[in-house]
């Protein structure tokens, strides 16, 4: 069996799909699938430049489809994933939380546990529970102010992106 251009097409449509695996934002599969179709457009006997050209025309309509099409269908509903330091938190409620470990004071946004100050005292530590409105990152710090009492808005027991 000789070695045609078309297997290195499907090598490169392989090894692109199985990356695909660690990253999951169906841009490498996307890549994948457009090697493969290359692969199929070499097979029958298309040049270098005419292959780089079909290889080009795949991944610039399979790519967008991909990210902006397939992806977000495979991610939860209510999570804005990357979106985690942009703003968007801005101005949401969360109940503080102690973190096992060290005993850190922190609210969880999207998942994640980050620890927090309080803006005009400066305060790190507070009583699991307390309600706090996030305002910005300071680094990895959250930065919130403390919710007045009486304040707290009926909307916190039922946001997504608010922990319990």
């Amino acid at each position: 069996m000789d070695w045609n251009p078309a297997y290195t097409w499907l090598v490169i449509a392989l090894l692109l799909s199985l990356a695909e695996l660690t990253s999951g934002a169906m841009l490498l599969l996307a890549l994948g699938i457009a090697a493969a179709l290359t692969a199929a457009v070499t097979a029958q006997g298309l040049s270098l430049p005419w292959q780089l050209l079909s290889m080009g025309i795949f991944a610039g309509v399979l790519v967008p489809l991909g990210v902006m099409v397939i992806r977000p269908r495979f991610s939860p509903k209510g999570v804005a994933y990357g979106t985690t330091g942009t703003g968007v938190e801005k101005g949401n409620h969360y109940k503080t939380l102690v973190r096992d470990f060290d005993n850190a004071t922190g609210i969880k946004v999207n998942g994640d546990f980050y620890r927090l100050r309080v803006i005009k005292s400066g305060d790190t530590d507070l009583p699991p529970g307390t309600r706090v409105i996030f305002k910005r990152f300071e680094g990895t710090t959250a930065l919130v102010t403390l919710v007045p009492p009486g304040n707290a808005s009926p909307q916190d027991a039922i946001s997504p992106h608010k922990e319990p």
